[in-house]
């Protein structure tokens, strides 16, 4: 299985309250920089966003653009029906590794794209 495979795998559980695989791959040092508010943030509260908004987001497809040993970029889709009308986001995210365990990640995000889905050879419920 690839890197990206577990990290989608594990927040796939995550998004439905399973944190098992999640927790298996963050390094215990790990830390990660809201950038939108310049706040540093651990692993519980990535679990406590994701827990609170998985209501209302489906992430959808991943495409990898780098992996190795060391690294992992890639980029995803998100579907929010926080709003009366759903609001579609695309998330590039950075992954660096140390011991084989997640220490460091970034998530720069598009807002208000068009549905990505329309004209694709999938829908947002073969991600539900």
């Amino acid at each position: 299985m690839t890197k990206a495979e577990a990290y989608v795998n594990a927040w796939r559980l995550g998004f439905k309250g399973d944190y098992s695989l999640v927790d298996k791959m963050y390094h215990p040092k790990y830390r990660a920089t809201q950038k939108n508010i310049n706040v540093e943030v651990d692993l519980d509260a990535d679990k406590i966003v994701v827990s609170t908004i998985s209501e209302y987001v489906t992430p959808g497809p991943v495409r990898v653009i780098f992996e190795n040993d060391d690294f992992l970029l890639f980029e995803r889709y998100f579907k929010s029906t926080l709003a009366e009308t759903p609001a579609f986001n695309l998330g590039m995210t950075a992954v660096t590794y140390l011991d084989g365990q997640i220490i460091t990640q970034e998530t720069f995000t598009e807002r208000d794209l068009p549905d990505p889905s329309e004209g694709q050879d999938w829908n947002w419920e073969d991600y539900e």
